[in-house]
């Protein structure tokens, strides 16, 4: 005998849980399957740039306490170019700030949001499986603890990332995909040591990408671009620090304190649009049918804003039959996720080095950094997408 439930969401990462807490007040009731382990999906070292219209998104869902407490308010950011630096004043020219709070404190917090409210989150659902989402009555399979389980439900959300089973269900031909793959990656170091700036500093070098970040005043998460073709045992923590001091300017690098490493990755960046959003019964959240390059820290970002029109829709659908929002629902959430595509490849064409690209472009990237760092216009349109556009 299956069991029973309205919606039901694959992947249990910030979007699967913020989607299941919204749907929950809402008075609906979801099952959340999730292939990895609690303390897998714990372990994950994430982006931790929130937008002005997650953090509300977040306070709508009641988990937004320890963020509001402990979160690390930012009204601007640094662009630097070799030895230049421009702050841009994302308050002064929005009236928005952002927040810095790790993706792995949202995820703590919506899972204990979740415990609270005795939702049902399963970990370590092997072998899931989407059934008949073409019909009013589509069904998710899958093992627990070597036993096959079924679930009805009138909705399924697939949260599952761009790896996750949920885009793959959709039979072949129906999507139609949109895709860059960036020839560089990024080599991210998390350490126990004060951030060298309050604030986060890109950089475009000569050799190449940095970015100095912070998860919170006394641990910082840094950045710099490397080749797809290199590996983490070649690069050793002085080898890192060594390699990111010649980034930054020499005011910035003299104040670089150091330390050893607490986690270390090497990430390849990539732009990828999937269309349509949703497949009958079937709607797609977050990196399952998006994922943008980290430097606009817009994945987080839209899988939350993915989520708000989700919610909204499903909880119109469940509640009075309204499908005016499940209609609409890919068109809403593409608008805003080509917006973000675009500012994310922009920044990342503009801060990268292209060597291959040859001296023509070389020159085109310089002159637009120098345009950005001396056109307020230009800086108005950047702060405008960084702080996130409106839902």
């Amino acid at each position: 005998m299956a069991e029973r439930t309205q919606v039901a969401i694959i992947g249990a990462g910030p979007s699967g849980l913020l989607l299941s807490q919204l749907l929950d007040l809402a008075g609906i009731d979801t099952v959340v399957l999730e292939r990895r382990s609690r303390d897998y999906v714990l372990g994950r070292v994430r982006a931790g740039v929130l937008e002005e219209g997650m953090v509300r998104l977040l306070r709508e869902a009641g988990v937004a306490e320890r963020l509001d407490r402990e979160g690390l308010v930012h009204d601007g950011i640094e662009i630097g170019w070799n030895d230049r630096l421009q702050r841009i004043d994302l308050k002064a020219l929005t009236g928005a700030s952002v927040v810095v709070y790790g993706q792995t404190e949202v995820t703590r917090d919506l899972m204990a949001a979740r415990e609270a409210r005795g939702g049902r989150v399963i970990h370590e659902a092997q072998d899931v499986a989407l059934r008949d989402i073409d019909s009013t009555r589509p069904r998710v399979t899958w093992v627990e603890d070597g036993h096959p389980r079924a679930l009805d439900c009138d909705w399924i959300a697939g949260c599952d990332g761009f790896h996750g089973i949920s885009r793959a269900s959709i039979p072949e031909g129906t999507l139609r995909e949109y895709e860059r793959v960036y020839p560089f990656g990024w080599l991210g170091l998390l350490s126990d040591t004060p951030p060298v700036s309050s604030e986060l500093i890109y950089m475009h070098h000569d050799r190449g990408f940095a970015l100095c970040s912070q998860r919170s005043t006394t641990r910082s998460r840094y950045y710099l671009q490397c080749s797809l073709a290199e590996h983490l045992y070649e690069w050793p923590d002085e080898r890192f620090w060594a390699e990111l001091a010649r980034r930054l300017p020499p005011q910035i690098a003299a104040r670089l304190e150091t330390g050893p490493s607490i986690e270390k990755s090497i990430a390849p960046l990539r732009s990828y649009v999937a269309e349509p959003m949703r497949w009958h019964r079937l709607l797609l959240c977050g990196d399952a049918a998006h994922i943008v390059p980290p430097t606009g820290a817009k994945g987080l970002n839209l899988a939350a804003s993915d989520v708000f029109y989700a919610h909204r829709a499903l909880a119109a659908a469940c509640l009075g039959g309204d499908m005016a929002g499940i209609e609409s629902y890919s068109a809403d959430c593409l608008r805003r996720v080509w917006k973000a595509e675009r500012f994310s490849w922009w920044m990342t064409s503009l801060l990268h080095s292209f060597p291959d690209d040859g001296p023509f472009a070389a020159k085109i990237q310089a002159a637009e950094l120098d345009y950005l760092l001396g056109s307020p216009a230009l800086q108005e349109s950047l702060a405008e997408n960084y702080v996130g556009l409106p839902y």
